[in-house]
């Protein structure tokens, strides 16, 4: 048995049912799981392992719910830094094409390093391309060296250049032969149990690179297996028009043509949701993986945020991949997410409370894991810590709206179901500085 002590945090914002901010506060898990959160008076004395939390804020493990990790490797590309959607996609495939198994593996262990280092306790990836033997098993190996939680989505792209896709014919799969690797990524990695540390998904690629046919039968084998479903959708206009010409549907109602639609499904950007697709979404359960600062650096565009939470959609915040970003902080991803919709519609149309709940609670519902997205009894011990003592936040009146406001931009500490993966700003469980220079090593073969 376990035990893992915070106390005398300045703060502790807990977001369960109460929203509860508890003032020099703290937690005491047992086995990873939470057993209270209350004022540190009322806490044990006494723990395995102890954390004072003095001067810091403390909050649920971030979540993620929106990456593509092998991008780690192509981030500022020249010929990508001024594209919009196709066309960026377009100057990336051709070096994309040149990754293996190690590629993936090192991409994924930087880049859910750095997401841990801004409190991310939880990831869900979207790896759609395979070249060169690579393999799902990669990054989810990586994710088990680091002891971050990771959803690992096995995506895929089965329609190329010759049969009107987007993506050149190098880079898609057989059909067949995708439904086969779903079927074993989930049979060896799918954790449905509290607690899991790994969860695998079934998400085709988008509309420009699969068949409808991948999309109906991708559906049906995770509805059988109890799995959720991920793809991208209504990124910009471009998204949009390749729908109404090749479909004749807008993509909303395209999803939900081919069973995509649902609380078992999350669907990254959406940006271009018309209030029709919205009232659809928010009838059918069906979740969004908000990207803001993806959809700021391609230009496409300010997704309804305000709007679909108005009218009961679940939205939780991703990074999206680092090639698009071109980071991976999820507490910058809030405080941009805030900022957007205060751009859409008015100083008042997003708090800083209501950023932070997208980042944990929010994630945590579109992800499906109740176990997940809060500080409360019976929940899993993913906690993040940030110090407010430092010069970003001299002056700050409110410590959780200076999260959103003024910063840090990284956590002190951060704990997985109670384990230490941050330790004072510093990754606990790998030699950070290793893999980075393997990383750079492997982005310097890359780029010739």
């Amino acid at each position: 048995m376990s035990t893992l002590l915070i106390r005398n945090a300045d703060l502790v914002v807990t977001m369960d049912e109460d929203r509860r901010e508890i003032p020099d506060g703290g937690l005491f898990a047992r086995d990873g799981v939470l057993v209270a959160v209350e004022p540190t008076a009322d806490l044990p004395r006494m723990a395995d392992h102890v954390i004072d939390a003095s001067g810091c804020v403390v909050t649920p493990g971030l979540i993620n719910t929106h990456h593509h990790l092998f991008q780690t490797l192509t981030r500022a590309v020249p010929g990508a830094q001024d594209a919009a959607l196709f066309g960026w996609l377009r100057a990336l495939y051709p070096i994309w094409s040149k990754m293996g198994p190690e590629e993936i593996r090192i991409s994924a262990l930087v880049g859910l390093a750095e997401l841990a280092l801004s409190g991310c306790s939880t990831a869900a990836d979207h790896l759609y391309l395979f070249p060169n033997g690579a393999r799902l098993d990669d990054e989810i190996d990586a994710a088990a060296q680091l002891g971050v939680r990771l959803h690992a989505n096995r995506g895929a792209m089965s329609i190329g250049e010759s049969a009107g896709g987007l993506p050149p014919d190098s880079l898609v799969e057989d059909e067949a032969a995708i439904l086969k690797d779903c079927l074993r990524v989930i049979e060896d990695f799918h954790d449905p149990e509290p607690g899991a540390m790994a969860r695998v998904g079934v998400a085709p690629c988008s509309p420009f690179s699969v068949s409808e046919g991948l999309m109906r039968d991708a559906a049906a084998l995770a509805r059988d297996k109890g799995v959720r479903l991920h793809t991208h959708l209504a990124e910009n206009d471009e998204d949009v028009a390749f729908s109404l010409e090749r479909f004749g549907l807008r993509p909303g109602d395209w999803a939900e043509s081919l069973g995509w639609t649902g609380p078992d499904v999350w669907h990254a950007h959406c940006v271009k949701l018309d209030p029709s697709e919205i009232a659809l979404f928010a009838r059918s359960g069906t979740a969004v993986a908000h990207c803001p600062c993806s959809n700021m650096r391609l230009g496409s565009g300010i997704a309804p945020i305000r709007a679909m939470r108005d009218a009961g959609v679940t939205v939780g915040l991703g990074v999206d991949g680092s090639a698009s970003n071109d980071g991976g902080n999820l507490l910058a991803e809030a405080r941009a997410a805030m900022l957007l919709q205060r751009v859409a519609g008015g100083a008042s149309a997003m708090a800083a409370r209501e950023a932070l709940e997208i980042a944990t609670l929010g994630g945590a519902k579109a992800l499906g894991r109740d176990d997940l997205g809060a500080l409360a009894h019976g929940k899993r011990a993913d906690a993040a810590i940030y110090d407010l003592r430092g010069v970003e936040t001299a002056g700050a009146w409110d410590a959780v709206a200076a999260l959103m406001l003024c910063g840090p931009l990284r956590a002190r500490d951060l704990v997985v179901e109670g384990r230490v993966v941050v330790a004072e700003g510093r990754i606990a469980t790998l030699d950070l500085p290793m893999a980075l220079e393997r990383h750079r090593r492997l982005a310097r073969r890359l780029a010739g």
